[in-house]
């Protein structure tokens, strides 16, 4: 799945994210990764008529649908996780 040119060009030329923020869109890419592995996507035998090694792509394929997703702004997990860990942050802060 390719990302639309005005998304990247928004990711690009925005400011670069903290690393706080890259952790938590690195958590919401593998959640959703394995949500889409046990919803089916890429399923082996389905999508590309069997052969040696197919498993192995087919995982690569919700992999890259995932990054895509989470590239798109995701399902919003990023955002609370952030939330989250910034929070415990300031607490021990404190």
């Amino acid at each position: 799945m390719l990302i639309p040119p005005e998304t990247l060009h928004a990711r690009l030329s925005g400011p670069a994210p903290s690393a706080l923020r890259r952790s938590a869109e690195d958590l919401e890419t593998a959640f959703l990764s394995e949500m889409l592995k046990s919803a089916g996507i890429g399923r082996a035998a389905e999508s590309m008529n069997g052969g040696a090694g197919e498993e192995h792509f087919s995982s690569f394929f919700a992999d890259a649908y995932a990054r895509a997703l989470v590239a798109r702004g995701g399902i919003g997990l990023a955002d609370h996780i952030e939330r989250a860990l910034e929070a415990r942050g300031t607490e021990g802060a404190i």
